[in-house]
Formats: structure tokens, sequence, C-alpha cells
């Protein structure tokens, strides 16, 4: 995982961290993406090509000089001049990174992306983490079953013993994702109805997935319905979940299919770069 190979890094090399600070018209990275450059190695990307080539010569200048350098932010124009045709404008921050940077990275990186909330340790939960651990997320991964969590987890991994498992639904991050695919179907509808009475109180859950099939989701509507909740509330559940065409039913392949269904939910970090 790039978050963790950076931190491991960081123990014994000091280097510099690049991040897309603002992008104006097309650019090849979003705003928030990052690379650490060091002394013989890259972890990460902003883009690749001439644009990348020229942020690691410049951040590779900055580790030359053996000086503390303020942060500083450069512009460069995606046109013919850097031999790329995106056409935008992006703008790339530069601040230098060590190991007394670490705690503070690992936090900062890891909640770049927007949180979700991932209940169950199954074959495809566990597929999942191994996904998410490379995407922009922030993971709370939850299970009633303490001992099924590994001791190695991604750095945007975090893992949170619940039991009863649906207590945890009171203390998710605002605006999370939830994907509920625990080891019992009784413990999925409770879930379920947690995440539900949160949003008719709060609505701050932007998207509810259950992994099942429609005969499973058909069964457990019909018990949502005798908790009281409205027809309108469980059409916002999505029941089986994954993005739709990606067929096959292996953990690792569902895990894609779930994947980049979240990716879909994600909102845009596009933020405009100023005029000059």
């Amino acid at each position: 995982m790039d978050l963790d190979a950076l931190l491991s890094r960081l123990e014994h090399q000091r280097g510099v961290l690049v991040t897309v600070h603002a992008v104006q018209g097309s650019g090849p990275r979003e705003v928030g993406a990052w690379m650490g450059v060091f002394q013989g190695t890259v972890i990460g990307s902003v883009g690749g090509g001439h644009l990348e080539w020229q942020a690691i010569a410049h951040a590779r200048q900055i580790l030359v000089q053996g000086r503390p350098v303020p942060e500083q932010v450069q512009r460069y124009a995606l046109g013919p001049s850097l031999g790329q045709c995106c056409g935008g404008v992006v703008q790339l921050r530069f601040e230098q990174i060590d190991a007394g940077s670490r705690q503070a990275l690992g936090v900062k990186l890891a909640q770049a992306g927007g949180p979700i909330a991932l209940f169950g340790g199954g074959h495809v939960g566990k597929a999942l983490i191994r996904l998410l651990g490379d995407l922009p997320f922030d993971v709370t991964w939850i299970d009633s079953r303490e001992e099924i969590f590994p001791l190695e987890l991604p750095g945007n991994v975090r893992c949170d013993h619940s039991d009863p498992v649906q207590a945890a639904v009171r203390d998710l991050a605002p605006g999370s994702g939830v994907l509920i695919m625990s080891f019992s179907h009784a413990e999925d509808l409770d879930i379920v109805a947690a995440c539900l009475a949160r949003r008719r109180a709060r609505g701050d859950l932007p998207y509810i997935g259950l992994i099942g099939s429609k005969t499973k989701w058909a069964a457990f509507r019909h018990r949502l319905a005798g908790r009281g909740f409205t027809a309108d509330e469980l059409s916002g559940v999505v029941c089986p979940i994954g993005l739709p065409g990606i067929e096959g039913k292996a953990p690792a392949v569902v895990a894609v299919a779930v994947a980049a269904q979240l990716l879909q939910m994600l909102p845009s970090h596009d933020v405009k770069a100023p005029s000059a």
C-alpha cells in the first residue's frame, strides 16, 4: 500500500511530499493525489508524464539543499511546452517530510477520501479491505467478532469491535458510505435498521449497501416495513450491491464491483485554480 510504504520509508529517510493542490481545466489526477519523493525512489503518483518528471526533479532539488525549505506551491500548464496535451493547469504543493511527520501524515493522507464503514469480516469483506487500502477512502471495519481482524492493515483502515454490531452505527462519521455484509442475516437486518433510523434522524448516510440477492432484500423489506420504515426510506437501500454489469460471485469480483460503485458515489474533489 502506498501510504504504508511512505510511512515506513520515513522511518529512516527524509523526503518531499508532492500533492495536487488545485486543478483548472483537465488534469491527469484529482486534487489531493500525492507522491512521496526520496533520493532513489518515488511512492505514489500525481499523474505521470512530464508533469511528474518535473515535479520529481524539483522535489529532489529541495532534498539536495539539506536545510529546511518553506512549503511551496508550483504552477504547471499542461500544454505543448510540457509535452502533455491535457490543456489544463495543475498546482502542486511541495513540503518536506521526515520521521517526525509520520503520525500527522498518516492521519492527513488516510482521511483524504470519503469515510466508509464496512460491516463484516468475511471473504468479501477481506477482499474489499485489500482494494480499499489503495483507494481514496477512510475506512472503518466493524465486526462483532474481534478475532477476525488481521494484525496488519492498510494505513487508511481502522478496526472497531462492536457487540452488538449495530451499536457502531451511532458513531459513524457524517457522510459515511455504509457496506453491510456480516456473517449473519440477523446482524445484517439490525445494521440496516440502525442505518435507516440514523438517516431518518440525521440524513447523513449517503449510501447504504447490503450484500445479497433480490430475494434476500424482499424478505428484509417486509421485516423492515414491520419495524415502521416507509417504502420511500427502504428504496434508499442498495441491494444487491456493486456496479451493474460486473458479473461473478467470487469475493474478488464482488469486491471490484462494490469498490467501483463506491468511487461513483464519491463527491468531486476538483478545486479550481485561481486566475493568473
